[in-house]
């Protein structure tokens, strides 16, 4: 083992999953794709996922409390990375993008449809990261599709697709 930098070693993460999170102000429905989140507890379910303090989500999700995380399928692949190239701040992403929106049942947050999965969630704590916020959601709703390719982020626009039937 040699000694490198820390963002020298971080970049051997991928390939890391891509999860999309939308959120809803009273103008529009925000998308942002992210690969930092994961489930943090199992009775009740539980996902933590972790956005940017200069991300348009974060500022809608602490004032909401409530988002949708959604596992997006490789159909999904260009809408993904336009949504991670524009600013939520600037633009309505789904007025430029081909994800369509199904109404949910808990939050008032659409689910996005032909994801993999969608979980409705509900913030019951956010923990200060420094340039970020970790938001704890637990599950109130969830939904699967009939697909089963399945995103992965191998870094540099770069995604592939994971097929879960095999």
């Amino acid at each position: 083992m040699k000694p490198v930098s820390a963002d020298e070693a971080i970049k051997l993460r991928h390939p890391e999953g891509v999860a999309l999170i939308t959120c809803r102000d009273e103008k529009k429905v925000n998308v942002t794709p992210i690969g930092w989140f994961t489930l943090c507890n199992s009775k009740p379910h539980r996902w933590a996922i972790c956005l940017s303090n200069k991300h348009f989500s974060n500022k809608v999700i602490s004032e909401t409390k409530e988002f949708v995380l959604c596992l997006p399928s490789y159909l999904q692949k260009d809408d993904i990375l336009y949504c991670g190239s524009v600013h939520g701040w600037d633009v309505n992403k789904l007025d430029n993008c081909k994800l369509k929106t199904i109404e949910s049942k808990q939050v008032k947050t659409p689910i996005l449809e032909n994801s993999i999965a969608c979980f409705e969630c509900k913030v019951i704590k956010t923990c200060d990261a420094g340039d970020h916020t970790i938001f704890i959601g637990e599950i109130v709703e969830s939904y699967i599709s009939s697909k089963k390719d399945k995103v992965y982020n191998f870094g540099e626009r770069k995604l592939i697709k994971w097929d879960l039937k095999q």
